[in-house]
C-alpha cells in the first residue's frame, strides 16, 4: 500500500505525488502505506522572509529551509540543505502553518518591523528569517537579527550581523547576514543571509551587500531556487553620493532600492521565504521591503 493523502494544491510527477500549501492548512492522511509501497513523504518547509531594514538598510534574512527526501522511495534532485530521511505519516490530519513575511522596517525602527513568522509541518519547524538593521541611535537597532537566516546589518553596526541557523538544526536552515560599513563618503548596510550563503559584507562605504544565495530542489517537479537574501542599501552622507545597491539573493531576495523616488523597499518574492530589500530614501518612507512568505511541499510514492 501508498501513502494516501489529501491538502493543498496537488499535482502529479511520474509515479509520485506532490502537495503545495502556499497558505496554512491540513494534510489529510488517510493511509499511512507500507514499506512494499510507499510509508515515508519527502517535505520542504520554508518560513517567511525578514523585513528589510530603513535607512541605510540591511537586506533581511530568508526564512529557514528545511527539506527532506525519502530515499528508499524517491530518487529527485535535493538541495545541498537535504537531510538524510524523510518523515514516516500514519492515518491523521497534520496541521501545516506557512509563515508570513515579517514587514519592513522604518529610519530609526519607525516602524519597528519584523522578522518571519515559522512555517511548521509535523515535527519540522522552520524560523522566519532576521530582519535588517536600520539607522538609529541604538546597537541594537543598527543590528540585524537573527532568524533562520540573519539579517544584515545597517551601516556602523559594526559585527552586529543576525546569526543564521537559530535555533541550529542540521543540516543548518540557513546563513549569517553580512556586516555594514561607515566613513567617508558614505554609509551601506549588508546583505541579508541566504539559505546556502551568508549575506555579503558591505565592501565599502558606498557599495551595499548582496543578499545570500538561496537553495535550489527539484521537489516540486522541476527545478526551483528560493530563500535568498534582502539586499542591503546605502549611500553618501546627507545622501548626496551616489552608490551601489545590493542585489537581492537568487531564490527572490528583494534589491536594495537607490537613493531615488519614494517607494518602500523592495519585497521578498512570494511563497520563496526571501528576505526583503534594504532601503535608503530621501525623501521618502525610508522603509524596507516585506519578506516573502514560505512554503511546505510534501510529496511521496503513490503508484507504481
Amino acid at each position: 500500500s501508498y501513502v494516501t493523502a489529501t491538502g493543498g494544491t496537488e499535482t502529479t510527477s511520474g509515479n509520485f505525488k506532490i502537495h503545495t500549501f502556499n497558505s496554512s492548512s491540513n494534510f489529510v492522511v488517510s493511509d499511512g502505506g507500507n514499506a512494499a509501497g510507499s510509508n515515508k513523504v519527502s517535505y520542504l518547509v520554508i518560513a517567511g522572509g525578514g523585513g528589510g531594514g530603513g535607512d541605510y538598510g540591511g537586506g533581511a534574512g530568508a526564512g529557514g529551509y528545511r527539506e527532506g527526501r525519502a530515499p528508499a522511495f524517491d530518487s529527485y534532485t535535493a538541495s545541498p540543505l537535504v537531510a538524510p530521511d524523510g518523515l514516516s505519516v500514519t492515518a491523521q490530519t497534520y496541521p501545516v502553518t506557512v509563515g508570513a513575511g515579517g514587514t519592513g522596517v522604518g529610519e530609526n525602527a519607525s516602524p519597528l518591523g519584523s522578522n518571519g513568522s515559522d512555517s511548521i509541518f509535523s515535527t519540522i519547524t522552520s524560523t522566519g528569517g532576521g530582519r535588517g538593521g536600520t539607522e538609529g541611535s541604538s546597537p541594537s537597532v543598527r543590528g540585524g537579527y537573527d532568524g533562520g537566516s540573519g539579517g544584515g546589518a545597517s551601516y556602523y553596526a559594526g559585527p552586529s550581523n543576525g546569526s543564521g541557523n537559530t535555533p541550529p538544526t542540521s543540516p543548518p536552515q540557513g546563513s549569517d547576514g553580512g556586516t555594514g560599513s561607515s566613513g567617508p563618503p558614505g554609509y551601506a548596510g549588508g546583505g541579508g543571509g541566504g539559505a546556502t550563503g551568508p549575506g555579503g559584507n558591505a565592501p565599502s562605504t558606498t557599495q551595499a551587500g548582496g543578499g545570500g544565495n538561496g537553495a535550489t530542489t527539484e521537489i516540486s517537479g522541476s527545478s526551483v531556487t528560493r530563500a535568498g537574501g534582502g539586499g542591503g542599501a546605502g549611500g553618501g552622507s546627507h545622501h548626496s553620493q551616489n552608490y551601489t545597491q545590493g542585489a537581492g539573493g537568487p531564490g527572490g531576495g528583494g534589491a536594495g532600492v537607490p537613493n531615488s523616488g519614494s517607494q518602500a523597499g523592495n519585497n521578498g518574492t512570494a511563497n520563496t521565504g526571501s528576505g526583503g530589500g534594504g532601503n535608503n530614501l530621501n525623501p521618502g518612507p525610508r522603509t524596507g521591503g516585506s519578506g516573502g512568505s514560505g512554503i511546505v511541499i510534501i510529496r511521496y510514492k503513490y503508484q507504481n
